[in-house]
């Protein structure tokens, strides 16, 4: 005898009550879901949040009153479950508050195609449903809430030497699902003379980006910038890949400094950028100097570029289980053979540091 879950109930948070039925009439036809209430604004959406015991929750970012960051804050602190954000702009203030939400426990965030209001919502149908079925899959004791951003670094006292030349070690970086607040944990507390160049891949849509190496930008000892083609790749710098362009690093004619290359060829694993072109290029060009690291996420982006990095004598680090929030990433690159160290979230930023003063060390004998 086989027995069939029951479909995983759904709150649908939107100001706009046509966004609310479309919403709710996608989700509904898919099957494996129920929207079992719909909620006007963040206020509502508390409200029913404990009334309904929602499963899964689909979360306007921009609304009246309380908006979808305040509300998501107050759903992760009182009564955790995976939050889906729908987004109606990729820049500027709400591509921004996109990624607070990312950063405050927010499992993924589907774009509006059209604005706040989209006529043609139907054309990101299966992503959005994809979405709900990676959250459905969250560990949410992964999701442990930044409940403030960390304080804008103060750099201005000093003044910026960090770039002043050409990396001669890279530390790559592979996120996916949970990987914004991964990385929020992560870069701002590289050390300001880390003495290695950043370079990361962050499964997410042109516009993001450029926001999410922004507020990196902004909490962080190091330089963190959206990668362009031809970029010079300079010590302590963190080098964001732009959505829609997988990332490489390269040397013409196999000598000189290393630059930045980007290029727009076929998904691979399904996304673009992918963090295996990285990573290999990475070998390529810094060989035992590289660090891989493998965080949060769906797949298995990352596993093949990180065996890359371990067979040229890199190291090879990956989120543990428990601090993921889907840990098909961290485990695929530890069942290809490229992990040395697998570690919790909070103690990355110091494993990555240790390594490449090691390194440092070791060049200096």
């Amino acid at each position: 005898m086989s027995f069939s879950r029951p479909p995983r109930t759904v709150l649908v948070v939107d100001d706009s009550a046509f966004m609310r039925k479309l919403v709710a009439e996608m989700v509904d036809a898919a099957g494996d879901f129920r929207v079992v209430g719909t909620a006007r604004n963040g206020r509502d959406a508390l409200s029913k949040v404990h009334s309904l015991n929602p499963d899964l929750v689909t979360m306007d970012v921009e609304m009246p009153e309380l908006d979808g960051i305040g509300a998501l804050g107050y759903i992760m602190s009182e009564s955790p479950r995976p939050v889906i954000m729908l987004s109606g702009a990729a820049t500027g203030d709400a591509g921004d508050l996109t990624i607070r939400a990312l950063e405050l426990g927010a499992v993924d965030f589907v774009r509006k195609p059209s604005g706040p209001i989209s006529l043609d919502l139907g054309t990101v149908r299966e992503q959005l449903l994809e979405a709900l079925r990676a959250a459905d899959q969250v560990n949410l004791r992964g999701v442990e809430v930044l409940a403030k951003p960390h304080a804008p670094a103060q750099r201005a006292v000093v003044p910026d030497t960090r770039a002043a030349g050409a990396a001669t070690r890279a530390v790559v970086i592979a996120a996916s699902t949970g990987g914004p607040r991964a990385l929020a944990e992560i870069i701002p507390r590289l050390p300001r003379d880390l003495d290695a160049a950043v370079l990361v891949v962050q499964h997410m849509p042109a516009g993001f980006t450029r926001s999410l190496a922004e507020r990196l930008d902004a909490q962080s000892n190091v330089r963190v910038v959206e990668a362009m083609h031809g970029d010079a790749v300079r010590t302590n710098r963190v080098y964001v890949a732009p959505g829609g362009w997988h990332m490489r690093v390269e040397r013409a004619q196999g000598v000189g400094a290393p630059t930045i290359a980007l290029d727009d060829s076929p998904t691979i694993w399904g996304v673009r950028p992918s963090a295996d072109p990285l990573f290999r290029s990475a070998a390529e060009v810094f060989g035992a100097r590289t660090i891989g690291v493998v965080l949060t996420g769906m797949g298995r982006d990352g596993a093949a570029g990180l065996r890359a990095i371990h067979d040229a004598g890199g190291a090879g680090l990956a989120q543990d289980r428990d601090s993921s929030i889907i840990y098909g990433m961290p485990h695929a690159a530890a069942l290809g053979g490229g992990v040395d160290r697998i570690l919790p979230l909070s103690v990355l930023p110091v494993a990555i540091a240790e390594l490449v003063a090691r390194d440092r060390t070791e060049e200096a004998r």
